[in-house]
C-alpha cells in the first residue's frame, strides 16, 4: 500500500470532496450506525484521496510509529468509519481545516479506516465511536484519547475547539516525556485476551488482516463496533459471566454525575444533585486537571478513567478551582457503572439480542407508574420496540408484544433502567435459559418466558 512522506507538509489541506458533502447534508438527528448511500464508493474515494496526502500515512500504524521514532515527534491516529454518517462534519474538519494545520504538523499523522489489524493491547478505546484519535509517544505509550459523543450524535458538526485543546494537551505531555511516564501508566490498555480483532472467533472465520480492494472493501472491513460485540460474544459462547466494562463501556461523566463542556478538555459545567461527583464536593465551574492520577487531554479520557475504575473505591480527582488547585475523592459504590447510559450504544443492539431477545425496553416514567397504579420503585420496563429478524425476533416468537410492561422477571421486581436490566441478565443468565416473566397488558397480567441467547 503507498503511504505519504510525513516531511512533506501542505498547510492548506486537501479534504475529501465526499466527507464535505456528508457534513453539509447529513441530518442533525442522530441514527445509530446510520451510513451513507454508496457506503463502497465512500470508501474508494477516501483511499483515492488521502494515499497520497502529504500529511495524512494511510492505514500503515507501524510506518507511523517508525516515522514518530526516527522524527521524535508525537504519533496522531486517527480511526475512522468512513461509511457511517456519525462524526462526518469534525472528520472533515481535521482533514481540511487550515487553522489545525500547524498543531497537526508537530505530529506524525496517520489514518485508520477499518480494524482488522489492530493491535487490541495497543488500541482500546470507545468502540462504538466512528471518529477516535489516539496520542502515543513513538515508544508505543499512550498520552491521551478523543473521541466525541456530541460529534456522534449530529454529523453535520464540525467543531474543532475541543479536537484543538486535545492537540495542545498531547503535545504538552510530549515536551514533558519521558519524566511524566509514572503518570501515564494508567492510561495504557490493560489485559486482553485476543492479539488483534480477527483473532476473536466471531471475526476470525469471516475477516483477514487487510482489505479486499480487488472486491468487496466494504465487506471485507472490520468495523470498529464489532470488536465489542465480538469480544462480548466470546463470553457468551464459553457461557461466562460478561465483565461489567463491557455491557458498560466508557462510561460518559453523567455516569458519576458530571456535565462537562463539550469543547474544553475537563471543565464542569453542572454536577447533579446527590451524584457521587457532588458528594466529593465537586462543583459547577471546577476544572478537572488529574483524574485517577492521570492527565486529561480530552472528555474521551476521562471516559477512559472510568472505563477502568475500580467496580467499588475511592478515586483521586486534581481540580482547578480558581486560582487554586485541590485533591479530592470520588467514592464509587458497588454496582455504579449501571447508571451508565447505554441506549444509544451500537453495542447494546446486540445485547438486547442476547438478553433481551430483541426487545427495546424503557422505564416507564412517574407519571405513566400512577396512571397504571404502579409504584415507583417497583420494576416497570415499556416494551418500546420489538425486533423482526433472527435472533432479535426470539421476543416476538415467545409472544411479546409492543407496549407490554414487564413487572417481574426471573427474580427482578426493583426499579431498574434497561442498561440495568441487561447488566443484570447477562451476568446471571446463559445462553438457552428461559425467564419467568410477569407483563401487563392493558388490564391483564401476562405469563411468558424470555429465552436468552
Amino acid at each position: 500500500m503507498t503511504n505519504s512522506v510525513p516531511g512533506v507538509r501542505n498547510h492548506i489541506m486537501n479534504a475529501p470532496k465526499i466527507l464535505l458533502a456528508l457534513a453539509l447534508a447529513a441530518s442533525t438527528a442522530f441514527a445509530p450506525a446510520q451510513a451513507v448511500k454508496d457506503r463502497e464508493g465512500a470508501v474508494r474515494q477516501d483511499k483515492s484521496t488521502m494515499e497520497n496526502d502529504a500529511r495524512w500515512i494511510y492505514n500503515d500504524i507501524q510506518k507511523g510509529f517508525e516515522q514518530a521514532k526516527w522524527k521524535g515527534k508525537p504519533l496522531l491516529v486517527v480511526l475512522r468509519c468512513v461509511p457511517c454518517h456519525s462524526c462526518a462534519g469534525i472528520d472533515a474538519s481535521v482533514l481540511q481545516e487550515p487553522e489545525l494545520a500547524p498543531l497537526l504538523d508537530k505530529f506524525v499523522c496517520v489514518r485508520v479506516i477499518n480494524a482488522n489489524a489492530l493491535d487490541l493491547a495497543l488500541f482500546q478505546f470507545d468502540y462504538d465511536l466512528s471518529f477516535s484519535t489516539l496520542f502515543f509517544n513513538g515508544d508505543g505509550t499512550v498520552y491521551g484519547r478523543y473521541g466525541s459523543w456530541t460529534h456522534q450524535k449530529n454529523p453535520a458538526d464540525k467543531t474543532t475547539a475541543g479536537y484543538r485543546r486535545a492537540l495542545e494537551a498531547a503535545l504538552a505531555i510530549h515536551r514533558g516525556y519521558p519524566g511524566n511516564k509514572a503518570s501515564l501508566a494508567g492510561k495504557q490498555g490493560g489485559p486482553t485476551p485476543f492479539k488483534t480483532s480477527i483473532e476473536i472467533p466471531a471475526l476470525a472465520a469471516k475477516y483477514k488482516s487487510t482489505l479486499d480492494w480487488e472486491g468487496k472493501v466494504v465487506q471485507s472491513c472490520v468495523h470498529c463496533h464489532q470488536i465489542g460485540d465480538a469480544l462480548r460474544t466470546s463470553y457468551r459462547d464459553q457461557k461466562q459471566p460478561m465483565p461489567a466494562e463491557l455491557i458498560y463501556p466508557m462510561p460518559t461523566p453523567e455516569t458519576v454525575g458530571l456535565t462537562l463542556v463539550p469543547d474544553q478538555i475537563a471543565s464542569i459545567t453542572a454536577v447533579a444533585p446527590g451524584s457521587i461527583a457532588a458528594q466529593a464536593g465537586l462543583q459547577a465551574g471546577d476544572e478537572l486537571i488529574s483524574l485517577g492520577g492521570q492527565p486529561l487531554v480530552s472528555i474521551a479520557d476521562v471516559a477512559w478513567v472510568l472505563h477502568r475504575a475500580p467496580e467499588s473505591g475511592l478515586l483521586s480527582a486534581m481540580v482547578k478551582r480558581g486560582n487554586r488547585s485541590q485533591t479530592m475523592s470520588l467514592t464509587l459504590p458497588a454496582q455504579w457503572r449501571e447508571h451508565s447510559d447505554i441506549s444509544r450504544r451500537v453495542g447494546t443492539w446486540t445485547m438486547r439480542g442476547m438478553a433481551s431477545g430483541g426487545l427495546t425496553l424503557e422505564d416507564l416514567s412517574d407519571a405513566d407508574r400512577l396512571q397504571r397504579g404502579l409504584t415507583k420503585d417497583q420494576l416497570a420496563l415499556r416494551v418500546k420496540g420489538v425486533g423482526q429478524y433472527n435472533k432479535h425476533a426470539a421476543a416476538k416468537n415467545a409472544g411479546f408484544q409492543k407496549e407490554d410492561v414487564i413487572v417481574a422477571i426471573a427474580g427482578l421486581q426493583t426499579r431498574l433502567t434497561e442498561g440495568q436490566y441487561l447488566g443484570r441478565i447477562l451476568q446471571a443468565h446463559q445462553v438457552g435459559a428461559k425467564l419467568n416473566t410477569t407483563v401487563l397488558r392493558g388490564e391483564q397480567r401476562v405469563e411468558l418466558k424470555l429465552p436468552m441467547q
